[in-house]
């Protein structure tokens, strides 16, 4: 559902369907380095970065969550394509729905969009 929110917001802002691109990885600590190989490719203006990391018994879900947005964070600053953090970290399973579903709140929609700003701040600067 978050894909489908970023899908859905950029083509109502003018990104045509074609030009999106979507990669599926095993977790949440494997996006900073499939992103960094979007980037490498040189055939995209911004990576938005969408997941969910689910708390758990143990401290991993801090460790998974730091190092994720760590990781997503020095690439964006490292590179020239803008990056979006769209991972949710969320205590449960009704919590990740609520913030994917089909209206405002999607997380998603809010990454896309947030590329989108960012993208176009960057480009008014020059």
């Amino acid at each position: 559902q978050l894909e489908l929110g970023a899908r859905r917001a950029l083509v109502a802002h003018g990104v045509a369907a074609a030009a999106i691109a979507t990669w599926w990885v095993p977790g949440a600590l494997e996006v900073p380095q499939v992103a960094k190989a979007v980037v490498a490719s040189g055939r995209f203006d911004a990576v938005v970065a969408l997941g969910a990391v689910v708390r758990g018994d143990t401290y991993h879900f801090e460790v998974v969550s730091d190092a994720s947005a760590a990781g997503l964070m020095r690439l964006s600053l490292d590179s020239d394509v803008v990056i979006t953090n769209g991972i949710l970290t969320v205590d449960d399973e009704a919590q990740a729905i609520a913030r994917s579903g089909d209206n405002d709140d999607n997380k998603g929609a809010q990454a896309a969009l947030a590329a989108l700003e960012t993208l176009a701040v960057i480009d008014s600067i020059g």
